[in-house]
């Protein structure tokens, strides 16, 4: 009877060590992906775009102002290229970590996040924070194989806490796609604009992986992420350019 209480005790005793451990984990998990929501919260301000401000009018030399029409043009004057449409201030960001490309975004999303692109180590962001330290959460990362001239290819992790690329599955619904039917990609060469064509759910093996050659001049935008319950299990939201 003593004996059977003391294994008794020592069950318990397993268990609540087992319990403590699993709560701990899933703690530290839970911080972790708190912790990599803030990062990228952050970077997201640092990128944001300040408002314009009016100018005040140039005054004379005698306190009057200057109402000089400027827009007036000139035989000897060339039109100049208008300037390429930034909406985000990416200069911090790319001098930050030179391995960031730019920046994805999907209006009325989670989709808000840098892209980052190592040919030579492919997969580096898979479980890497912006910082380059480990991340469960990683962050989305252009195709080791692509490059300006070719159908891009973004991956991200479909994250259960709904961040990252998670909210792509939405995309299954007709509705939700036709109400966010664009994608934003800006790099420094400014911000391109993407409407979404096809969402398809597939696997690893699909041939849109290797076909990244733009052969009829319409350049595509694929995003990538996990999904269903087997390992190999893909959903692909495919758009076209603008």
């Amino acid at each position: 009877m003593k004996k059977r209480r003391i294994s008794l005790i020592i069950l318990l005793l397993l268990l609540s060590a087992v319990c403590l451990v699993s709560l701990g984990m899933a703690w530290k998990e839970y911080a972790d992906r708190a912790s990599d929501r803030t990062a990228f919260e952050q970077l997201a301000e640092l990128v944001e775009q300040p408002k314009e401000t009016d100018e005040p009018a140039a005054e004379t030399t005698d306190g009057t102002t200057d109402t000089t029409d400027t827009t007036e043009e000139t035989t000897d004057t060339q039109t100049e290229p208008e300037p390429t449409e930034q909406k985000r201030n990416l200069a911090p960001i790319l001098e930050q970590n030179g391995e960031c490309i730019g920046w994805i975004c999907i209006e009325g999303t989670a989709v808000n996040y840098p892209v980052m692109h190592t040919p030579n180590d492919p997969q580096k962001y898979l479980r890497k924070n912006f910082e380059g330290k480990y991340s469960v959460s990683g962050v989305p990362f252009l195709d080791y194989r692509c490059t300006p001239d070719t159908h891009l290819i973004v991956y991200g992790h479909n994250m259960k806490d709904g961040t990252m690329f998670s909210d792509l599955k939405k995309y299954l619904d007709k509705t939700f796609r036709e109400q966010h039917p664009v994608i934003e990609l800006e790099t420094a060469d400014g911000v391109r604009y993407f409407t979404v064509t096809e969402v398809i759910k597939t696997d690893i093996y699909d041939k849109r992986y290797e076909d990244i050659e733009v052969k009829d001049g319409r350049q595509k935008l694929i995003l990538s992420t996990c999904y269903g319950s087997a390992k190999s299990g893909r959903l692909l939201v495919i758009a076209e350019e603008t």
